[in-house]
Formats: C-alpha cells, structure tokens, sequence
C-alpha cells in the first residue's frame, strides 16, 4: 500500500481520457501498454533508445472477482489513429501518449468498448521485480535462440528453464527467433504472457509458497513500481485479487487476415467484433 501510494502515477492527459465506471469487483476493462523505450545505448534491433516510443505490446484486461479475460492487439495492426489517419496502431502511442492510445483502441475496437483503467509497463523496469520473486520457470515447447543485442543473446533448448529477471527480459523481447524463422510477432507477444504468466504463477502456486512468504516484503514493494497506473495502493490490490483468483486463462489474440502498407496486418471488424464479445463474456 505505501509503496503504490508514493509510485509515480499517469500524466493528466492520459487520465482524461479514461472513462468513468468500471469496478473492479464487478467488472473493469484496464488497458496495459508496454513501451518500446530502451535504456540509452541499447543496441537491440529496431527498439528505440530516444525520442518518441512506441507501445510494444497492448493488452485489454476484463476483471473481476473471480474472472479476468485477456485480449492481446498485435503493434503491427492497422487502425485509424484519430487526428493521423491511418497507421499501425503503435503509433497513437508516439503521436499521442497514451491519452491518443485509448482512444485509438476504444475506436478500432467499437461494440462500446470503454477502457476504466490505465498501466504503462517499461520492461526495462521489470528484472528487479522478478527477482524479487526469486527468478521465474518457463517451459517452453521448442527453442528459442535470438540475435545479439544490447550485448547480450538469449539461447534456450526446448523444456524447463529457470530465468533470471534480466534472462526473462530478454527473452520477453526476442523478435526474431533462429530456431523458428517464420514466427512472426504473435509469437513475441506470447512470450510476453509466458513471461507474465509465470510471475503470476510464483504466487498463486502452492508449491511455492514458502519461499512467496519470505519474499513478500520485496515483492510487494517493487510491484507498484515496475509500473505507472491511475490505480493506488486500495485499487491495485483489487487487481492484484482479480488476477490472483480469476485463474491463469489464455490470451486471445485478434486474428488478422492479411497484410496492409508497409508490413501492417489487416484485422476485419467481424473479428474485432468476435473478440469484444469473448472479452466482456456476451
């Protein structure tokens, strides 16, 4: 509660554009933006160490006692940006912040989506948390073996792993995977919720409690701050109940059906529709 009372929250704008209602306990949509902002010398491919960044991974959350659904927006999609036109639907974030990056998502989403909640996750910020839980286990179904960057490369065999906060980062990051040439970024948006997934995990699972009991202090206090949400300490605890008992689940990621300009995918309102329905339970 101290440590998400004194954390830095979200600019004004971006608390303007939030709508009003939405509870928690009965039912709430937050929007998670991940940036792309790399510490200042990162040397990884395509990330951008300075200037406007974009939001590398967007994920609508449906919560509620008992209940979270996810749905995930691949950056690539092609969406109307209010006041820009056409683009990849990570650009609002550059244009706009994350104020033009709710409404660009309320807009290409329709069916009266209306987002309650904010957070705006660095990745960068991330490692610390981790291992605060005492690193996190993945098991993953294939290889994944990355290019070098920022010095580092990350080179897993198929099966169990244990990463560390950084080993997880990267992993969270690899955008081209060698041992699979023809991934292409819903893979990368599924290692983010592995990664995501497994946190989650060293918590609620029982085998790990003991070692959850001890670690509690530091957890809870670097929670708040791998983050900035409009949420304070009484409302993330609300969340932090609504994932913890709402159950793991899958992420439904909008499916799309083509290619537009430049690289971007194309996702037709009939399934932008489709996945509302599944995200808010209709």
């Amino acid at each position: 509660m101290v440590s998400a009372q004194t954390a830095p929250g979200i600019p004004k704008s971006a608390d303007s554009a939030l709508s009003g209602g939405g509870n928690l306990i009965t039912g709430s949509n937050v929007l998670v933006l991940g940036s792309d902002q790399r510490p200042k010398g990162s040397k990884e491919p395509g990330a951008n160490p300075s200037g406007p960044s974009r939001s590398d991974s967007i994920l609508l959350l449906h919560v509620g006692v008992g209940s979270v659904r996810k749905l995930s927006i691949l950056r690539d999609t092609q969406a109307n940006v209010p006041g820009f036109g056409i683009r990849r639907i990570n650009a609002a974030y550059a244009l706009g912040g994350p104020a033009l990056t709710i409404r660009t998502v309320e807009q290409f989403l329709g069916n009266g989506v209306q987002i309650n909640h904010l957070i705006l996750v660095s990745f960068t910020n991330f490692p610390k948390l981790i291992d605060a839980l005492g690193g996190v286990d993945i098991t993953l179904k294939k290889c994944v073996s990355s290019n070098r960057f920022g010095g580092k490369r990350i080179a897993l065999t198929a099966g169990e792993h244990h990463l560390t906060g950084r080993e997880a980062l990267r992993f969270a990051r690899v955008r081209k995977n060698r041992c699979a040439p023809n991934e292409d970024d819903r893979a990368r948006a599924a290692r983010q919720q592995q990664v995501l997934s497994a946190m989650r995990d060293k918590i609620a699972s029982p085998v790990n409690w003991p070692s959850t009991f001890i670690r509690l202090p530091l957890v809870s206090w670097e929670a708040p701050r791998a983050l900035r949400t409009d949420m304070h300490g009484p409302g993330l605890m609300a969340l932090f109940t609504d994932l913890l008992t709402g159950g793991s689940g899958r992420t439904a990621v909008l499916r799309p059906t083509g290619l537009g300009p430049g690289g971007s995918v194309l996702v037709p309102v009939s399934e932008r529709d489709r996945a509302v329905r599944q995200l808010l339970g209709k």
